[in-house]
């Protein structure tokens, strides 16, 4: 078998659609290694915060289940979407919620060693997303609209039925 025949067969398998979400929960789990905020130079967030543990954990589960599908042909597209939906809930929040906490941890921090230096206040820098929100965002996006497809196409068998062999 040549390598022009292994790429016709995987572009030609009939869960080939399932690629889409083995890419998602791909992205997921690089994002999670990624730092998520920066304050000024400094990135943060990333592997070990609570938040990208659970991005990490919903990554391979979206790379299971599409892969689990993949092979033994059955469809998993609901739990794609609750897992999409999760991720993308998780990702939303994590912006919001540690772009505001760093700031507010850097701007004590200037406080207490104005107050210790006797000196004045420093404002801290803005802080900026970092590229592990856009990728996980992208990710958390893909197995969304990949989810999304079973409500919208309206498949009129969504699962397989299984053979009858007892049948003579």
């Amino acid at each position: 078998m040549g390598l022009m025949a292994g790429v016709r067969g995987v572009l030609h398998h009939r869960m080939r659609a399932y690629y889409v979400a083995i890419v998602g929960g791909s992205l997921l789990i690089v994002s999670a290694f990624l730092p998520w905020v920066f304050l000024g130079d400094a990135g943060a967030g990333g592997f070990p915060d609570g938040a990208a543990l659970w991005i990490l954990g919903l990554g391979f589960a979206a790379v299971t289940l599409a892969v689990l599908s993949v092979i033994t042909r059955k469809n998993s597209r609901h739990p794609l979407l609750v897992v999409g939906l999760a991720a993308l809930g998780i990702m939303f929040m994590a912006e919001r919620w540690m772009a505001r906490v760093i700031s507010e941890r850097a701007w004590a921090r200037s406080q207490a060693v104005a107050i210790v230096d006797h000196t004045k206040a420093v404002d801290p820098p803005r802080t900026t997303l970092g590229s592990g929100l856009y990728v996980g965002l992208a990710g958390a996006a893909m197995l969304v609209l990949f989810g999304l497809t079973i409500v919208v196409r309206k498949a009129s068998r969504p699962y397989s039925v299984p053979e009858d062999d007892d049948v003579p």
